[in-house]
């Protein structure tokens, strides 16, 4: 299990900060669309880094049309020498019309496609093939040698989906060369909705799992004694009910016989009643989406539930957990890989 990390403007000097995870081990660091364009992030991480890998965890797909995508891609796979992970995620309806003014539409069919153009884009460059792509959202039949790149001698990067259905968890599987899952999730939904809807895609593909990554953000609660174990808990039930207050999120909840919370947290959503919804959160809920437990347990709790069904790791702590805690939690992680 590889054990990845995130970056962010926030970190302060991004170069300073990716060289520092790159020294303590990381396998690779994701940069989030929250604020700032996480390519961006990249090319300055790429700068003061060697080996650690690069990742979008996300890039709003639907923001942008393919060939923008394709380009800023290749822009930093080139500077990084082939260490992209350019991780996509579709968003939710409201932002894509309202935020960014563009179209929104059958997102699993429309992802899938996007991936394909992009393909056919970095094909045109790479391989030299006409660009020709005709889809039912997207068409790109003009490449001109004037904005014509050309061959990356990296190739192309790896692509990875966000998904938390069935149907593009699919498509990531049969189009992508890896899956990101929401931190919304939880081990049984992993077992018994999520590995399952990967394979079928990469049937469709011809492709083994082998081929295909999964990689987690697994939401943690701990904390160095009893009293920054109990915030973290609480900032971690407010995570858990501002995701389930999502009607795209239903399924997870649904299969764990929870249907009801939904809709309570998504009234309180709302009537902006945000640090009510919180206390829906039980014991139980907070247990089954979260790894709970002191510094010294999370490693092994993590790799009991997971390390058989991914292969990427990284923690989700939104609350203040010390740099010495988070140090000691992925040195404990990575002495357990599988």
């Amino acid at each position: 299990m590889l054990i990845d990390g995130e970056i962010s403007f926030g970190d302060g000097d991004v170069g300073a900060r990716a060289a520092l995870a790159e020294v303590q081990g990381y396998d690779a660091i994701w940069a989030a669309e929250v604020g700032h364009d996480p390519l961006m992030i990249l090319a300055g991480a790429a700068l003061t880094t060697s080996r650690i890998e690069l990742g979008t965890g996300i890039l709003v797909a639907f923001g942008r049309s393919p060939m923008i995508t394709a380009m800023q891609a290749n822009d930093v796979q080139l500077l990084s020498k082939g260490r992209l992970l350019l991780g996509l995620g579709s968003q939710i309806k409201p932002h894509i019309e309202k935020r960014y003014s563009m179209q929104w539409s059958h997102p699993a069919r429309r992802m899938r496609e996007y991936v394909l153009a992009m393909r056919a884009i970095w094909a045109c460059w790479n391989e030299g093939s006409k660009l020709n792509f005709r889809g039912e959202f997207y068409r790109h039949t003009l490449m001109t040698p004037f904005f014509d790149p050309g061959p990356n001698p990296y190739g192309q990067p790896k692509v990875f989906l966000a998904a938390v259905g069935e149907m593009m968890t699919e498509v990531a599987g049969e189009v992508a060369d890896g899956l990101l899952v929401h931190p919304f999730t939880t081990e049984r939904y992993l077992r018994e909705v999520t590995v399952p809807a990967v394979r079928r895609g990469l049937e469709k593909s011809g492709r083994s799992p082998s081929t295909f990554q999964i990689s987690f953000s697994g939401l943690v609660a701990t904390g160095g004694d009893d009293e920054q174990l109990e915030i973290a808990k609480d900032r971690v039930r407010g995570q858990i009910a501002f995701y389930g207050s999502t009607p795209a999120y239903q399924g997870v909840l649904d299969l764990h016989g929870w249907a009801g919370l939904q809709s309570e947290l998504n009234a309180l959503a709302r009537s902006g009643e945000w640090e009510q919804m919180g206390d829906l959160i039980s014991d139980e809920v907070l247990d089954t989406f979260s790894v709970v437990g002191g510094v010294q347990e999370i490693a092994s709790r993590v790799s009991d539930r997971f390390a058989d069904v991914i292969d990427r790791f990284s923690l989700y702590t939104p609350y203040s957990l010390s740099l010495e805690a988070r140090d000691e939690i992925v040195a404990q992680l990575r002495t357990s890989r599988v």
